[in-house]
């Protein structure tokens, strides 16, 4: 009976402690959905409104974006903005979510059908060239002194960003996400002076805090896979990657080989666009590939290197996997979007927040010269930002009945008050890359915009310093490629990558194989064509 008596204590005084945790954990988030509320309030009542057109009441569209629900990324603001939408205009509109993987056939179908299901698609940038080439949206400059709409500040937009939401002479897409990747790593595990000093004895140099090139962080990604470093038996990891063919691996590769490619250009501008410097994807003069070439080929040997300092598994793995194993606690470091800044800072699914320190993408201290087909060393490193990512951005398809209603509600959401507060709520996907999201001196915002929203604020602070760094200090930025069929020359590279990194087949054969299917792509739209296109969309002169 006694011991009965003391089990069923037990088992109450876990219940209780339990109860007692679940109601302070249903406080804590009732507070922060009424802190969530008020500040969106906030944001609202600071924006600019413009003046809504009376005739827009009653009316409905539909804006496609990508599938993540009412909480999630990207789809996530636009069922939180339309109630404030609704009662400013009148109007109302339906979010069609739409799976990464299946965005392309969705979208350009529906685009090259005719059949304008969707008014506006908040979709990647990679889709720009087949938008403009083939006349399917509408330019967006004509909004810009519509005094029916709220002014957003095109000026403050970080540069390499910028650049995608126009074409030619016209503006093609508003404000909305900016996505880049940076490496995230253990703040605490990396100023330990323990492993310093270990690090030092097994590399021979200082530990790098952080690592500034590519071939330091791939020793540190080395030092620590396969130690028990956190202490729970088991052994931990150097770095996690998503590397799934199909999903956004790719954009890793883009990221990492973009210093070893890119080469600034002689002069007084290292940013001229030549037929040999800041280029990256295409010869502007003939078309061919340069994917095949030796910077692109010793850049994924050195990312193949990386898949051995982490769990092989990452080779299957989408985003969600590659980031959970970071924020429970098991690896080093994290090579991947801004998302995972926000991510780390939530207790239910991340154990690393007070933890987690950021740094912008690393360097190459080689880099190939294309015109003296040598490498030639850089000091400092060859640092190149990027915008590797789909940075979801809304665009108006030509089929909308609606355009001018449809522009209202973009140009809401991108007036800086309200994309701010997207950016400081992370859960909505919307990163970092405007003036106004980045802290002083520089930047506009306060470390209280973010730290009421759960961040810890050293955290915050290297997580936007990193995002600063990248795009607006580093003298270079990788091309992003704009141009008809761009989302079938990534597919090639894609599915070529795993070959590689799963070791069917080298670096040099990948890239090989890669080359073959872009001339095929490229014949079958039309050489001549693309040159032109891929010219005008990297600002190559031939001068």
């Amino acid at each position: 009976m006694r011991s009965t008596a003391r089990l069923w204590m037990v088992v109450l005084l876990s219940l209780s402690l339990a109860l007692a945790f679940s109601a302070a954990v249903f406080a804590q988030d009732e507070d922060m959905a009424a802190l969530e509320i008020k500040t969106a309030d906030e944001a609202f009542a600071a924006a600019d409104k413009g003046n809504p057109d009376p005739a827009w009441a009653g009316k409905k569209f539909t804006i496609a974006a990508l599938a993540s629900g009412p909480r999630g990324s990207i789809s996530g603001p636009y069922y939180f903005w339309r109630p404030y939408f609704e009662k400013l205009t009148g109007a109302t509109y339906e979010v069609a979510e739409i799976p990464f993987g299946e965005f392309q056939a969705k979208i350009l179908t529906d685009l090259a059908t005719g059949q304008g299901m969707y008014d506006a698609i908040t979709g990647p940038m990679f889709f720009m060239g087949d938008y403009v080439a083939n006349d399917w949206i509408i330019p967006i400059d004509q909004y810009f002194e519509d005094p029916r709409m709220p002014k957003w500040d095109r000026e403050s937009i970080a540069e390499p960003i910028r650049q995608l939401l126009y074409f030619g002479d016209h503006w093609y897409a508003f404000n909305n996400d900016h996505d880049g990747m940076v490496i995230y790593y253990r703040r605490d595990l990396f100023t330990d002076p323990q492993w310093q000093a270990a690090f030092q004895e097994e590399y021979g140099y200082e530990f790098p805090l952080p690592p500034r090139t590519w071939q330091e962080l791939l020793d540190v990604a080395k030092f620590f896979n396969g130690k028990d470093w956190n202490g729970d038996g088991k052994a931990d990891y150097g770095i996690t990657m998503h590397l799934k063919v199909g999903e956004q691996g790719f954009f890793n590769y883009l990221a990492l080989a973009a210093s070893f490619v890119v080469n600034p250009a002689p002069g007084d501008d290292p940013t001229k666009v030549t037929r040999y410097n800041n280029v990256f994807w295409f010869d502007p003069e003939t078309m061919e590939p340069l994917i095949n070439s030796p910077g692109h080929v010793k850049a994924l040997e050195l990312m193949t290197e990386l898949v051995d300092a982490g769990p092989r598994a990452m080779l299957g793995w989408g985003l969600a996997e590659c980031w959970d194993v970071f924020l429970r606690g098991d690896a080093a470091m994290c090579f991947t979007f801004g998302d995972v800044g926000t991510l780390s800072q939530d207790p239910r699914q991340s154990a690393i927040r007070g933890k987690q320190g950021v740094v912008a993408i690393p360097g190459s201290r080689e880099v190939y010269d294309l015109e003296t087909q040598q490498w030639k060393t850089m000091d400092p490193p060859n640092r190149v930002a990027n915008e590797s990512g789909a940075s979801w951005s809304p665009v108006i398809s030509k089929y909308s009945k609606n355009p001018d209603l449809v522009a209202y509600l973009c140009s809401l959401l991108a007036t800086p008050e309200i994309n701010h507060w997207n950016v400081a709520w992370g859960w909505t996907g919307v990163d970092p890359g405007t003036t106004y999201d980045f802290l002083p001196p520089y930047g506009k915002a306060s470390i209280d915009d973010y730290v009421q929203t759960g961040y810890d604020a050293e955290d915050v602070t290297e997580f936007l310093n990193a995002y600063l760094e990248m795009w607006f200090d580093y003298p270079l930025s990788i091309p992003y490629l704009r141009i008809p069929g761009t989302a079938d020359y990534i597919e090639s590279l894609d599915i070529h990558l795993s070959e590689a990194l799963s070791g069917q087949v080298s670096a040099q054969e990948a890239m090989d194989r890669t080359a073959r299917d872009w001339d095929r792509i490229t014949n079958r739209l039309g050489k001549d064509a693309q040159l032109q296109l891929y010219r005008e969309a990297i600002g190559y002169t031939g001068e």
